[in-house]
């Protein structure tokens, strides 16, 4: 399978029927009900199977991942499973992950529900931490062949190119945006030498509470934006509040985490600089999909002065975050 070219508005085609018959395409036998889930990346349905369990179908943003890249996904997901990792794993049906119906990549899930985790609970936090030290030991156990790397270049330069470029800040804020995203990268960078040389693994990638599930216990879900990086990318999302708050917060991931796989204290550098960097991209991610009817519509406040407004004053915060010294935990830690 060719990847597909890049459509600025890849789903107008994807209707109701065309989800139906793109899982029946596999020998399966739908019953006609179907619910879009939350999804804006890619597009996301829960479908009524007969005489089954309903399934998930997850159809892939043409022009985003090559198919390596999304088999690559697909193979680490199966391998954490396989470690008996609580994460679900794309199906394979006849003998395959990966499926394209008109078009379309796809891909199917089980259904499995469940509720975000209580992170203001310890218990939580270190529950967590086990199961990230062994998605890490896994991750650590090869490298990534095709999936890209979290780099200054990727999620920083190449973001504030994008918001540059493509005429989206109001020009009352281009000079102090361009002026800031400078001071940005210069501290981001500083941060990244501070942590010094640390081992970039294969990363859950975007591992906020949303991908996280609860039911009778944590399972991880959607590994899309699986890379390489440092390990603290996964962890830095759990943590909330201000320093002395964070601290105590990391010190219970950590407790269960280094049951499993050892943590290099020095990526504690990294954490305000890694949350910049997200921040920066989440941004150029919203401009580069705008073309997308999709987003006009999830995130109308993204063209306003006052987004911007409110951007930058957040920038600049981190901007002095990233100057002040990392989260300390413990000395008996």
């Amino acid at each position: 399978m060719e990847s597909p070219t890049i459509d600025l508005t890849p789903y107008y085609r994807l209707d109701p029927d065309t989800i139906l018959h793109a899982v029946e395409s596999l020998g399966l036998f739908c019953d006609g009900r179907q619910l879009a889930l939350n999804s804006y990346e890619n597009r996301v349905y829960q479908v009524g199977i007969e005489d089954s369990e309903p399934l998930i179908v997850k159809f892939y943003r043409p022009g985003r991942w090559s198919n390596e890249q999304i088999l690559e996904e697909h193979s680490f997901a199966i391998e954490i499973a396989e470690a008996e990792i609580p994460l679900i794993p794309p199906l394979e049906i006849n003998g395959c992950t990966l499926h394209e119906f008109d078009g379309f990549r796809f891909a199917l899930f089980e259904r499995r529900g469940g509720h975000s985790p209580e992170l203001d609970q310890k218990e939580t936090r270190t529950w967590l931490g086990r199961l990230l030290g062994r998605i890490h030991a896994v991750g650590a156990a090869s490298p990534f062949q095709t999936r890209p790397a979290l780099t200054i270049e990727s999620f920083g330069i190449e973001s504030i190119n994008t918001l540059n470029e493509g005429q989206w800040l109001p020009a009352h804020l281009e000079v102090a945006f361009s002026s800031l995203a400078d001071d940005l990268l210069v501290s981001i960078t500083a941060c990244f030498e501070r942590a010094g040389h640390f081992h970039s693994i294969r990363l859950h990638g975007d591992c906020h509470p949303g991908n996280i599930l609860w039911r009778d216990g944590p399972f991880f879900v959607d590994l899309d934006d699986c890379r390489s990086g440092p390990a603290v990318q996964d962890l830095w999302m759990l943590l909330s509040g201000d320093a002395h708050e964070m601290s105590v917060q990391m010190k219970d991931v950590l407790d269960g985490y280094r049951q499993f796989h050892t943590f290099n204290m020095q990526e504690l550098q990294l954490i305000e600089a890694l949350r910049t960097l997200r921040m920066l991209h989440h941004a150029a991610w919203l401009a580069k999909r705008w073309q997308d009817p999709a987003f006009p519509i999830a995130f109308p406040w993204f063209g306003e002065p006052r987004y911007w407004e409110d951007l930058i004053l957040s920038l600049r915060e981190q901007l002095g975050r990233m100057q002040e010294p990392a989260i300390e935990l413990p000395i008996e830690f």
